[in-house]
């Protein structure tokens, strides 16, 4: 599933094209993707300015003149693409190839701005994403938002906070970190490598990082920082990758193509001095892979 950079990097190659511009339709070629379409969605949607583009968690948000917001989850397998002319590119470079089967094109942005018309389109094979209309103002009680941790950058996060969230608990640090309640849109993928950065064993307990006292450990400190910097890093690389106009391209590369623990079972270990190699094991379903030699 796209995790939060990858978001990030499609908001941000979306936003020169939407931003600013009236959307004058909004043409829905099915009633459904993972959940059916509001009722008069398209109704009521169309002939509204897009006054911004922003992101919580993995949901990219598109706020219209009105103080109404479009709600996007890409799901597995969902991605947008913009037209414009003849040219046709979809932002970010994912770490699983994107769709370009029009037979999956099913919802098209028509747009009307100072830039000329474009298309921006949301192609979506498996269908597990889905799209709602929510007023901007009730966005922080909607049950999508209402139980979201803070941001993994933002200032909301930090030692203090995580301690107070980790203090007493057996489950393992994997998990606790996956938990959307603790942090918004941290992702299996980032986990791993903020873990591998931070030295810790994904199979350690969430409380062992809080003192007797409630306090972060060093290594709580470490960690936090580890997180920041991974999507942070993240962030830039996908956003070095996309042009400045209308067109967005991310062939340029991604993060994902420099990962230093995920996806790397068998292989030797980046951390320098380390002899050790890359295992994986499955944690709540999900793949955890990791250094048993350096990671502790």
């Amino acid at each position: 599933m796209p995790e939060l950079p990858e978001v990030e990097t499609v908001r941000r190659g979306l936003a020169p094209s939407m931003e600013g511009a009236v959307l004058q339709a909004l043409e829905l070629r099915r009633n459904d993707l993972r959940f059916p379409f509001p009722a008069d969605f398209a109704q009521a949607v169309s002939g509204r300015g897009i006054t911004s583009l922003s992101r919580r968690a993995k949901y990219l948000l598109i706020d219209l003149e009105d103080g109404m917001t479009i709600v996007s989850h890409l799901g597995m397998s969902g991605s947008f693409r913009v037209e414009a002319d003849v040219v046709a590119d979809a932002p970010g470079n994912f770490h699983h190839p994107r769709s370009k089967d029009e037979k999956h094109d099913h919802v098209v942005f028509h747009l009307a701005g100072a830039n000329g018309g474009a298309r921006v389109i949301y192609n979506d094979p498996r269908r597990f994403g889905f799209m709602d209309i929510v007023r901007r103002s009730d966005i922080g009680s909607h049950p999508f938002f209402r139980d979201l941790g803070p941001e993994p950058t933002g200032n909301e996060l930090g030692a203090d906070y995580l301690a107070a969230r980790f203090a007493g608990k057996a489950q393992p640090l994997k998990s606790a970190l996956l938990d959307q309640k603790n942090i918004a849109g941290l992702g299996n993928i980032y986990v791993c490598e903020a873990l591998w950065r931070s030295h810790l064993s994904p199979l350690r307990a969430a409380g062992s990082l809080v003192t007797d006292t409630g306090g972060p450990t060093g290594e709580l400190l470490t960690l936090v920082a580890a997180i920041r910097d991974v999507i942070a890093d993240a962030i830039a690389a996908g956003g070095s990758s996309l042009r400045d106009h209308i067109q967005t391209d991310g062939s340029l590369g991604y993060f994902q193509h420099s990962f230093s623990v995920y996806d790397r079972e068998a292989q030797p270990c980046s951390t320098p001095g380390c002899s050790g190699t890359v295992g994986r094991i499955v944690q709540a379903g999900r793949s955890s892979f990791y250094c048993a030699t350096c990671q502790s």
